[in-house]
């Protein structure tokens, strides 16, 4: 049986914030969810590596710095400075790791969905521990052929959440990455691209899904 402490222990993700906002933004929208919630997750909130080259959609709603992980083209299929982006994250995990899972909301959801894939075919995070599972809100898949092409080569077998929101642009794209998930567990809310709050009807999916995966890292540790 597992000890007190093992139980206790708190699934720890490593938090990617959005194009041109910050890992203080990020953790300030997450904030918004129950303390039920919370208090049952580690949370790490880095800044990506590249400050802003243009302007951003949260000025004037959070204060700057902002940052991005990468740059793309217009069609989002071309990525600038995407191998710099992948040595930081890793460069980040093996500093203040390790890390049990991704969170990711918007750039960085696109990212957390496709790590694993990225991992998995040693293309990316090649010395850190393997992501066991993500929280993706507002998320899509890679457009750029070669990224897509490793990172969705098999099905993504790690347990993950997803946040679909009704009015997101990005909600058709939301849902091709979750034709790569294997079990994807789904959280709908009405809102746009955004984090949304958890409401009661969606708290007890959420509180499951955690319960779940501190059962995967209690198992872990039995072995």
């Amino acid at each position: 049986m597992g000890s007190e402490g093992e139980i206790a222990r708190k699934p720890r993700f490593l938090c990617i914030h959005g194009f041109r906002t910050s890992g203080e933004i990020l953790k300030k929208q997450v904030e918004k969810w129950p303390q039920e919630v919370l208090q049952k997750i580690d949370l790490v909130f880095p800044d990506g590596p590249f400050p802003a080259q243009g302007k951003s959609d949260v000025e004037g709603i959070f204060d700057p710095p902002y940052y991005e992980w990468f740059q793309f083209n217009k069609e989002f299929t071309e990525y600038t400075n995407f191998d710099e982006c992948l040595n930081y994250i890793e460069d980040y995990m093996i500093k203040h790791g390790p890390f049990d899972g991704l969170l990711g909301f918007s750039q960085g959801a696109i990212l957390s969905g496709g790590l694993p894939g990225l991992q998995a075919n040693g293309v990316a995070l090649t010395k850190v521990p393997k992501i066991k599972f993500l929280i993706v809100v507002g998320g899509a898949q890679f457009k750029s052929p070669t990224v897509a092409e490793k990172a969705y080569s098999s099905p993504i077998q790690c347990p993950s959440l997803h946040f679909l929101g009704e009015k997101d642009f990005l909600k058709p794209y939301g849902l091709e990455l979750l034709n790569s998930c294997v079990e994807p567990v789904i959280i709908h809310h009405p809102k746009g691209h955004t984090i949304p709050r958890i409401d009661d009807k969606n708290l007890p999916t959420m509180l499951s899904f955690i319960e779940s995966i501190q059962k995967m890292l209690i198992d872990e540790k039995e072995k």
